[in-house]
Formats: C-alpha cells, sequence, structure tokens
C-alpha cells in the first residue's frame, strides 16, 4: 500500500523561489575582484535580487543556445555572481561545472575537455588562466567575464562577453522549467593526487537533500539567524553546500572573494559579524595568526567548521580559550557532496572537562543522518566500532555517488557501498576517526602509525608552521616515520626540541626517526598534503643515514 502524498520534483530553482517567498531581506555580501566608483571593493545586495538577477542570467543562457544537460562552467571566487550562477545554470536544467583554478594547467585542460563544456563564467582573476590553454579547449564556444563594462579586461580569449552586459541585456521574467528531480545539477572533479581527476555528478534531488541534512542542528546547524561566512571555494564541492542551505533558510551570506589571507578575513568578520565559519584549517591558521598580530578576538563567531584536512589539538584549544569558539570537526569527500560527519557540541560535553572536549572534537564526529558507514578489513569483513580496531571506510547515501561520470572504473565501489580511501575507527559512541589515508598510512614492525595525528601533534610545537610525515624504507622495521617541517620565521628550533615536545605527546614506536626543515611543502589543488612526490623524494633518506 502507498501513501496518499502529492509529488513534486526536488529541484533547485525551488530553493531560490523559496528564498524569494520567505527571506528576500535576507542580506549577500561579498568582496569583488574589482572596486566600484568609490574605491570599495564591498558589493551587498539581497536574496531577492539575487533570485531576479539569476533568472537574468538563464535567460541570457537559453538565448545562447543553452539546453538541458549541457555543462556550463564556472572559473570563479566566492562571491555574489557566482551564486547567481548556482541557480541560473542549474534551474533550466544545465549542468552546473565550478572549475578549481588551482589545478595545474594540463588537469584545467582535461577536466575542460572531459565535460565538454560549452560556456566558461570567469572572475578577472583567472582570465590569464583560459588564456593560456585557449587553444586546448576548442569546444569552448565562448568566455563570459565577470565583471561590468568599465572593468573588461583587455583579452585574447576569443568570444569574450561581458557578464554584466549580459545581465542587462536579459528579461527578469522567467518560469522555472519542470523536470525530473534526478536530473544532473552540478559537476566537480576530484583533486586526485594521482592520475586524472574524476568527474563527480550531482543530482537535483541529492541536492536538496544534502542541504537538507545541512541545515540539521546535529550537521551545521544553518538558520535564519546565522550569518555565514564560507571561505571553503566555491569551487570546492560547491562551498560544502553553503549556497544551497543559505536560499534554504534566508541565512546572512558573507562571500570573501580572493581575500583569503588572515587580514582580508577579519576585515569582513568585523564589518559583517559572521558567527558561523567554515574552511580548512590552513586558512584558519592565517586567520588565528593575525589575531594574535593584532591583539583581538572573534567575538562574533561562535563555530568555526573544519573540514578538508583535520584540525590539530592546539587550534581546537586556540579557538576556545581565545576566541570562545566551538570547533567542529567535519569530514566528507567530493564523492559526498561533500557531508559525512559533524562533531558538534552535545550535551555530554557539558560534563567533560576542558581537555576531554579538546580530545573529543578532534575526532571527525558522527554520521548526519541519511550517512550509513562502516570499517572492513581487507577481505571486506566488518571491524568491531570500538574505537581501536582499524579498517577501511565504507560510506552509503542518498548524496553519495554510485559511479564516476563518464568513468567504467567500478574498483572504489564495493556491493553498493563507496570504498572512502580512508582508513579509520568508529568507537562505541558512532563518533568517526579518519587514521589515514590508505596509502598514507605508515606500516612499522607490523604496527599502523597515523601521519595524520602524528602531524597534528607536531604542529602543536609553538615554532612549527606546518608539518609532514611521511613512511620511508627501514632496514629492520620495513617502514619508519620521518618528519617534515616548516618553521616560525626567525625560529632556531632543532630536530631535537621537536622531538622532545612529541615525547609526552605520542607513542614511543611512533617517535620520528628524523626531522628534516624545509622551506615549503607542496599541496594539493584543495590544500591537502601531497605527499606522493615527497615519499619518492626521501625512500631511502634513513637507509643512506
Amino acid at each position: 500500500m502507498l501513501g496518499n502524498m502529492m509529488e513534486g520534483p526536488l529541484l533547485i530553482s525551488g530553493l531560490i523561489e523559496h528564498a524569494v517567498a520567505t527571506n528576500p531581506n535576507s542580506e549577500i555580501v561579498s568582496r569583488r575582484c574589482e572596486t566600484d566608483h568609490t574605491g570599495s571593493s564591498i558589493h551587498r545586495y539581497t536574496m531577492k535580487d539575487a533570485a531576479k538577477r539569476s533568472k537574468q542570467i538563464a535567460n541570457a543562457l537559453i538565448n545562447l543556445g543553452a539546453k538541458p544537460s549541457d555543462r556550463i562552467a564556472t572559473l570563479a571566487w566566492n562571491n555574489y555572481r557566482h551564486f547567481e550562477l548556482y541557480f541560473g545554470v542549474s534551474g533550466i536544467g544545465s549542468v552546473l561545472h565550478t572549475i578549481n583554478p588551482r589545478l595545474f594547467p594540463e588537469q584545467l585542460v582535461y577536466i575542460i575537455n572531459h565535460a565538454e563544456d560549452r560556456w566558461i563564467f570567469v572572475d578577472l582573476t583567472f582570465v590569464p588562466l583560459l588564456e593560456a590553454i585557449q587553444d586546448q579547449i576548442s569546444g569552448v564556444e565562448g568566455f563570459i567575464i565577470l565583471a561590468d563594462a568599465n572593468n573588461m579586461p583587455d583579452t585574447s580569449l576569443k568570444n569574450a562577453v561581458c557578464y554584466e552586459e549580459l545581465i542587462d541585456q536579459s528579461s527578469d521574467e522567467l518560469e522555472w522549467p519542470t523536470f525530473d528531480e534526478n536530473t544532473a545539477a552540478a559537476l566537480c572533479y576530484t583533486s586526485g593526487t594521482t592520475g586524472n581527476p574524476k568527474g563527480v555528478l550531482y543530482s537535483h534531488r541529492s541536492t536538496l537533500i544534502h542541504a537538507l541534512s545541512e541545515i540539521s542542528r546535529e550537521a551545521l546547524g544553518i538558520s535564519s539567524l546565522s550569518c555565514i561566512l564560507p571561505v571553503v571555494p566555491m569551487f570546492h564541492v560547491n562551498a560544502w553546500g553553503v549556497p544551497y542551505a543559505g536560499a534554504m533558510t534566508g541565512s546572512k551570506l558573507v562571500f570573501p572573494g580572493p581575500g583569503m589571507d588572515g587580514a582580508s578575513l577579519w576585515e569582513l568578520i568585523d564589518a559583517e559579524k559572521p558567527d558561523l565559519l567554515l574552511g580548512v584549517p590552513t586558512v584558519w591558521l592565517m586567520l588565528l595568526n593575525h589575531m594574535d598580530e593584532i591583539g583581538k578576538t572573534l567575538d562574533s563567531v561562535k563555530n568555526v567548521v573544519v573540514g578538508g584536512s583535520a584540525a590539530p589539538y592546539s587550534m581546537i584549544k586556540k579557538f576556545d580559550e581565545d576566541h570562545d569558539a566551538f570547533l567542529v570537526h567535519a569530514w566528507g569527500m567530493t564523492e559526498m557532496s561533500p557531508l559525512g560527519t559533524s562533531n558538534v557540541a552535545t550535551a555530554a560535553m557539558n560534563n567533560m572537562t576542558k581537555e576531554e572536549r579538546y580530545r573529543l572534537q578532534q575526532k571527525q564526529g558522527r554520521p548526519v543522518f541519511g550517512v550509513q558507514m562502516k570499517i572492513v578489513d581487507d577481505n571486506g569483513d566488518p571491524r568491531p566500532h570500538d574505537g581501536i580496531a582499524y579498517g577501511r571506510l565504507l560510506v552509503r547515501g542518498p548524496w553519495i555517488i554510485s559511479q564516476y561520470y563518464k568513468n567504467d572504473d567500478m574498483s572504489s565501489f564495493e556491493n553498493g557501498w563507496l570504498d572512502t580511501g580512508d582508513v579509520a575507527t568508529i568507537d562505541p559512541a558512532n563518533y568517526l576517526t579518519i587514521v589515514d589515508r590508505s596509502k598514507d598510512v605508515i606500516k612499522s614492525g607490523g604496527e599502523w602509525i597515523s601521519s595524520i595525528d602524528l602531524e597534528n601533534a607536531a604542529v602543536g610545537h609553538p615554532e612549527l608552521v606546518e608539518a609532514c610525515v611521511i613512511g620511508v624504507a627501514h632496514e629492520k622495521w620495513d617502514e619508519r616515520p620521518l618528519l617534515l617541517a616548516i618553521r616560525k620565521p626567525d625560529s632556531n628550533v632543532t630536530a631535537e626540541d621537536v622531538k622532545q615536545f612529541l615525547d609526552d605527546k605520542i607513542a614511543k614506536f611512533w617517535m620520528p626517526d628524523d626531522v628534516i626543515f624545509v622551506d615549503s611543502l607542496p599541496h594539493t589543488a584543495t590544500g591537502k598534503l601531497l605527499k606522493i612526490d615527497l615519499r619518492k623524494e626521501y625512500q631511502d633518506y634513513l637507509l643512506k643515514a
């Protein structure tokens, strides 16, 4: 027997229509690449304005010949124009393809051609990137530059169009089309460290269900009372779904544009008073250092969501003790839209000491409703959820991919589950801890050493900026940890100083065999440590010692 409920498709256009009907005056504040006639780079308008312009750009795309399922790309910062495209492109049934500008040129060429993008919307900052590769992306029909006529660059891009002129020439009258909710809505590519990036194709249905889960207090707790500063880029898993959740709830949105440094972020925080920040640990480290330099506190900020890589204990403690802000560890993947777990404050934490709570906050949290997860051994047999046993982490849920875009490789999928490539533990309270990427875990004399935990312990040293741990060959123990670290400017900290600092923080057999100080460390396009080349470079380091 079926229920007697109405049916209607879950579509992204419904989000912006709801925003206009319910929260038309919610503010959207952006830092732009260009300045206005007063010299300010700050732009502000309302959700109602955004909805109107979303329809205008939708009409403009239709006039350019865009059809359902056409891939329309963006190469842009977090700003109001990018926000408009989230709805204007997907709303007409085309697919929004957000491109990560931090990829290598050959990767940009690959994904643009693989996606078969017809048009690319590009911020001023990234015009040179496209000029350099345009002869290799011949399938692209034209480039729409996100600027007004006064700021249009002198560009070699063929068929370059001004975004604001396109908006001005287009009607804001549009009845959003209705279609199957399983229609593709957005496309993102993973920033894998080996091989070509893989495409992840989201549907309207998966995007809306993800947003519904995200606004829950047990996930990100976004509401109409929220003022959100998403520093996580809109080209990185759709800014973790925040643009959709913002439209769903009518929260105030503050977009940082190209200003990702500590001083620029503080300027927006000071002016707009966000209570929720979202970003990766490297961004928050810059912000915290800037706050130390100017002697100010983040008074408006209540929660800081950290994803992308693990936040160290020292960061959790500093946000709490210096700024009275709670660090919410979250975990997910491009393949998961991305939210999988969230470590929000709970009633149980109220009865813990600060030390106990900080330790718990280091975990990646519990799965949000809609996500199932399990850990298994190499044979696929379940491992216990005791917080001790390690296993390969598998996930499934309604916003998790079932296969990659235009890719027949199904090696990451097992009986309806996605193998995340992570090694993890799950404790009896269902808290997830990512131990390591399966390729990064160090196997020393039959024991496992988590490079992530060791890095986080090391970066707690007050004179270290960043740390990276890799496993290198050892004639007795097969592999041993090697710590590569960046000192703070003018620091004279030694390898022995670092080891002494680690002595009471890690198991004895985890102690790095050596500490090497470097000027920089390589990162992926999403800010994660890129270890593949380091492992090759230092593979025989201990054997030669």
